[in-house]
């Protein structure tokens, strides 16, 4: 499996993973949904060749765990078969890997060659990850020196994970061309490729199960976290409060949301301590930033993505209360398209950040 491993290596931060000639689609694989997209190109410009989404009921996969593998797999092959408008012929993925099973951290060592880094880059690995050195797979990255220091990317994940998925996506009749962690992803799709590599923006990514958290250094991830904030854990709220159903919570969520007058809007009302843990767990990720990286600039510009952005008016709220530019993620922001405008719609579009980043 060493070459899943190799497809993670961080260099690949800043290049393109290969060329969409070469036909490879992506999954985009959380605990609650998977999301199918596949690209070609039409002369200089990109365009959407396929795409589709399926729910995953809850309870088949727990936290990245596969707990109902065949079903699972059943699911995706469904996904695929049923994707459009062209089907997808091919059989070769690359898959995203849960944020919560992913220790992406920046450490500094004394300036080494890379065969000593290597093994000091293990050796840090193992004193601030909950896992030992080899119940993971692992890759590293020279980043700048600062003061005689050697500050180095590193990533780890949870062989249990990687093995399951693979094993997941065979069953579903896939061949498994490379898995990387969401936050690696997200970032290559969501951070404009011309940004300065200074420039300090926070991802919020709200997913279905789960938010992270991703603080990037012009387009490279420093620091991640995740919480239990989620998009179904909002429309759960709304069920229980309000006394409506899973799809009528749904509807409210885009069409009405919090945008109103705060005072007289029941889902704001039903909602807000949530959204009030969400806005300290920003705060919190952003001050534990700065307690490490003390030169840093301030963290003024925040992009959020995943299904829970639709929640209408939540962007001006987080805005209001955390006073910094937010913006809605553009995941077509480093392709592309020409005059044409892309089938995903702009709502569905912000959930497959995580899937352009796969392939581009």
């Amino acid at each position: 499996m060493l070459y899943v491993i190799g497809y993670m290596t961080m260099g690949f931060l800043n290049k393109n993973i290969f060329s969409l000639e070469d036909r490879l689609f992506a999954i985009d694989l959380s605990d609650h949904s998977v999301k199918v997209l596949e690209l070609e190109k039409e002369g200089e410009n990109h365009k959407i060749r396929s795409f589709n989404s399926a729910k995953i009921p809850r309870g088949f996969i727990n936290d990245g765990r596969m707990e109902e593998k065949e079903k699972v797999a059943e699911i995706i092959k469904s996904a695929v078969k049923n994707a459009a408008p062209k089907k997808i012929r091919n059989k070769k993925v690359v898959c995203s890997l849960p944020e919560s099973k992913v220790f992406l951290r920046t450490i500094s060592i004394p300036k080494m060659n890379q065969e000593e880094a290597h093994e000091a880059v293990k050796w840090e690995l193992e004193a601030s990850i909950p896992l030992s050195v080899d119940q993971v797979y692992f890759d590293w990255q020279f980043l700048d020196e600062v003061s005689g220091k050697q500050n180095v990317l590193t990533v780890a994940i949870d062989k249990e994970i990687v093995e399951n998925t693979i094993g997941v996506l065979e069953m579903a009749g896939l061949s498994v061309f490379g898995l990387e962690a969401e936050s690696i992803s997200t970032v290559r799709s969501l951070i404009p490729k011309d940004i300065s590599k200074k420039e300090l923006s926070l991802i919020i990514d709200l997913g279905s199960s789960s938010t992270s958290f991703i603080i990037t250094e012009g387009r490279v991830p420093y620091f991640t976290s995740s919480i239990p904030f989620s998009s179904d854990g909002i429309t759960d709220i709304l069920v229980k409060t309000l006394k409506i159903s899973e799809e009528e919570a749904e509807r409210i969520k885009t069409s009405h949301g919090v945008e109103r007058s705060y005072e007289n809007n029941a889902v704001f009302i039903a909602i807000k301590p949530l959204l009030e843990n969400l806005i300290m767990e920003v705060e919190k990720s952003m001050d534990f930033y700065h307690s490490i990286k003390k030169d840093s600039q301030n963290i003024e510009k925040i992009i959020v993505c995943g299904g829970g952005a639709n929640l209408k008016g939540l962007v001006p709220y987080l805005a209001n209360r955390l006073c910094r530019e937010i913006t809605v993620g553009d995941p077509w922001v480093n392709l592309s398209l020409g005059n044409a405008l892309p089938i995903i719609t702009k709502n569905e579009a912000v959930s497959y950040a995580t899937a352009v980043g796969l392939i581009i």
